[in-house]
């Protein structure tokens, strides 16, 4: 399987510490830690962020 860093995964509009805090609370699958960094599937895909409320209608 090919990783990429925290720093690589902020492709996805948010900023390294943000994806780090992610992988922190387990919100994507299969990371893992390995000397002292995140190493994120590169097929990952963004976790929904809890932050924002869904339209409800």
């Amino acid at each position: 399987m090919d990783y990429i860093s925290a720093p690589e995964a902020a492709k996805w509009s948010i900023s390294e510490r943000h994806v780090q805090t992610l992988c922190e609370e387990n919100r994507i699958p299969d990371v893992v830690w390995f000397s002292r960094m995140w190493l994120i599937p590169k097929d990952a895909t963004k976790p929904i962020d809890k932050r924002k409320k869904e339209n409800k209608k």
